[in-house]
């Protein structure tokens, strides 16, 4: 069935094919949060395993509420590792240390770059390809990442 929504299908391609690079982006964060909360060890242990449980589950409704949206809008999602992996914009990356801090940085590193797209993609969606719904989506999901990376950048300093 055709969907009559008031975005033009080029433009809500354009929208779903930006979204499907988020949902890598968050799947491959959700995995390397997973990670931290399996693999974190040190004095610090407890508290980590619980802070990295409490991040993961954030990205677990996030994965699923942009997965939603790009249903929304009419198109499919991405669903695959191998398809993840093509897409996003992050990097896997050997661990040297299981140790907190490590851990950390490397996932503040990874908010960081999520918050950047995001925040070039606000005007994007609402200017160019006139989907305001998603715009503001997707601004909501900014401030949940800044939130998040706060957190993270607060076990730094």
């Amino acid at each position: 069935m055709k969907i009559q929504i008031g975005i033009k299908p080029e433009d809500s391609v354009q929208v779903a094919d930006s979204l499907n690079k988020l949902l890598s982006d968050e799947h491959v964060l959700y995995i390397k949060t997973r990670n931290a909360h399996w693999n974190v060890v040190g004095p610090d242990f407890a508290a980590q395993h619980k802070f990295f449980e409490g991040q993961y589950g954030d990205l677990e409704e996030i994965i699923d509420q942009v997965a939603e949206r790009i249903r929304a809008i009419g198109h499919y999602t991405v669903g695959t590792m191998e398809d993840f992996l093509k897409l996003t914009q992050l990097e896997e990356k050997s661990r040297e240390s299981n140790d907190s801090l490590s851990f950390i940085k490397d996932l503040l590193e990874d908010h960081e770059s999520i918050i950047i797209e995001l925040r070039e993609n606000i005007n994007r969606f609402a200017n160019d390809w006139h989907d305001t719904g998603s715009s503001d989506f997707i601004t909501g999901l900014m401030e949940t990442h800044e939130k998040m990376a706060w957190m993270l950048r607060s076990h730094l300093q």
